[in-house]
């Protein structure tokens, strides 16, 4: 299983979602609350963010833990976008641990973290190829090849979803992705909080704090959030 946290508003450091917030990724990478499935996320971590001055997001990514990273906290500070998106990682039980099976992966301005686990020959078959042969690159693979034969972020993700959630029942499938101007997730088999605030939107596996306004997304939910349009539906 894995944490991974994103917002979408004014523009915000990287270190919100880090380690601001009383639980941020940092803390929730050694002491998750709401975590279903392993005690820490230990296996690495990447968060991917949105420059104007770039056509594709920057991606950092790391096969450690976030707590050895000693240049994170400055990186984390400086690095502000209007779109964020962060993620650590616990590695399932036979997957790599290498910085190209770590979130956030990319395609385009489409970055994408897995919160879960599935199994691969449920994912194989809906992608040509992935960067890993971790079970995430898969299913990101899956999606962004559903993007780029012209699929929107949001009918991706409940596609890749709802075929591999088919062939593998007990499949932990909660993504999470972005593409600079929107934030899409989907509930399948673990948490997802969502918290909106005067200047944009938080998302995130757990909450990232005790302040009141995190509501649960409901089980096997896709969440779209442009702007200020927030919208549940079911998968």
């Amino acid at each position: 299983m894995c944490r991974h946290a994103a917002w979408l508003g004014a523009a915000r450091p990287l270190s919100s979602l880090i380690d601001e917030p009383g639980y941020g990724l940092l803390r929730q990478s050694y002491q998750p609350r709401r975590q279903r499935a392993g005690l820490v996320n230990a296996d690495g971590f990447g968060m991917g963010w949105y420059d104007p001055a770039r056509p594709e997001p920057v991606r950092y990514r790391r096969a450690v833990p976030i707590w050895t990273d000693a240049n994170l906290p400055g990186l984390a500070a400086v690095a502000r976008s209007t779109c964020l998106l962060a993620a650590v990682r616990s590695a399932t039980v036979g997957m790599p641990v290498e910085e190209t099976a770590t979130a956030p992966f990319a395609d385009g301005t489409w970055l994408l973290s897995h919160n879960g686990r599935v199994a691969r020959d449920a994912v194989k078959d809906l992608a040509d190829g992935a960067e890993s042969t971790c079970d995430a690159a898969w299913v990101a693979a899956a999606v962004f090849q559903r993007g780029r034969a012209g699929a929107g972020l949001g009918e991706a993700l409940a596609d890749v979803v709802v075929r591999a959630g088919e062939k593998d029942p007990v499949a932990r499938l909660n993504l999470l992705a972005c593409d600079g101007a929107s934030v899409v997730a989907t509930v399948w088999g673990d948490t997802l909080f969502l918290r909106r605030l005067d200047d944009g939107v938080l998302v995130a596996s757990e909450p990232l704090d005790d302040l009141p306004g995190w509501r649960a997304v409901p089980e096997r939910s896709l969440l779209t959030v442009a702007g200020d349009d927030v919208r549940v539906q079911p998968l």
